[in-house]
């Protein structure tokens, strides 16, 4: 069951250039993505690609010069901005890339305990830090005084106590170490088999293929292909998308193909398909229009020349 639907969501930043002009710069473009109850959906891409921008979208939190357009539902009914503040921290929880987001005047365990919608929080909160290996007395500690891996196992703390039912983890493991992010990942795997939906935004594909049911490609802030796990697997023959191929064959254990050239930035962004001027497989025709998303062999493609 859909939990979360995005469709077409398209976000654009005004800035000023020299003399005072307006220009608008369009970051993501006709994105789409569906989070179930009891799934989790991997996002992975090159930085700049949209992956944190999108997660900030749905929360309501990008910067006032910024523009958005498209449709996103929550439980089946538009999430508005006044929806999406009244939810937010409580039916959707953020574990966030920085660590800055932890209040640096308050207790870390008072902040955990603070995410906790019902049942005994100080309970909850000791529990938790449990899991994750904090020691008793760094709730009394504040931000400043942790290191980076204990901010983001707080961080992490502060969702898995929320109670709720969207979780969007913005690269949540950096700075852990492998027997710490092992245990988070599969915490986020236990929260959807719980009945959450999971949105695991990671650079590291091989750590998604572990836990996540679907990846989902995004490539100069659009989506490009949107898979099933199990696709990513030999030299990539199951996967649609030419990026999505070359991105999974450019992982060091698999063939350490580079990719030619590099993604556009957003000011310089090509007409028609986004990855055409690095595409083997490209055609004038892709030159002139962004390819629609379509269903194609199981997954979602953005290609004309899938097959």
């Amino acid at each position: 069951m859909s939990i979360l639907e995005v469709e077409n969501l398209s976000v654009s930043f005004k800035q000023y250039t020299s003399g005072l002009r307006q220009k608008n710069h369009q970051v993501i473009s006709n994105l789409s993505i569906t989070l179930k109850a009891g799934k989790i959906l991997a996002v992975v891409g090159a930085s700049g690609s949209g992956k944190s921008l999108l997660a900030h979208a749905i929360l309501g939190i990008l910067p006032d010069n910024a523009s958005i357009s498209g449709k996103m539902k929550y439980a089946g009914e538009e999430l508005t901005p006044d929806r999406k503040m009244a939810l937010r921290g409580k039916e959707i929880a953020l574990v966030p890339q920085s660590v800055n987001y932890l209040d640096p005047l308050m207790r870390v365990g008072k902040q955990v305990r603070t995410a906790v919608k019902s049942g005994a929080a100080v309970t909850a909160q000791k529990m938790v830090f449990k899991r994750y290996r904090l020691k008793p007395e760094v709730e009394n500690m504040y931000p400043f005084q942790l290191s980076g891996g204990m901010a983001r196992r707080t961080l992490l703390s502060t969702a898995i106590v929320s109670g709720a039912k969207v979780i969007i983890a913005d690269e949540p493991t950096p700075g852990l170490d492998p027997t710490v992010m092992k245990e988070a990942l599969n915490n986020f795997r236990e929260l959807a088999d719980a009945g959450c939906a999971v949105m695991l935004i990671t650079h590291d594909i091989e750590s998604a293929l572990t836990i996540a049911d679907e990846i989902a490609v995004f490539y100069a802030g659009t989506t490009v292909e949107i898979a099933p796990v199990n696709n990513f697997s030999g030299k990539g023959e199951d996967l649609r998308h030419p990026y999505s191929k070359a991105l999974w064959r450019a992982l060091p254990q698999n063939d350490f193909i580079p990719i030619p050239g590099s993604q556009p930035h957003s000011s310089a962004l090509p007409p028609g398909c986004l990855f055409a001027p690095r595409c083997p497989l490209a055609t004038p025709e892709c030159q002139s229009n962004q390819p629609e998303i379509r269903e194609l062999r199981g997954g979602r493609v953005r290609c004309i020349h899938a097959t």
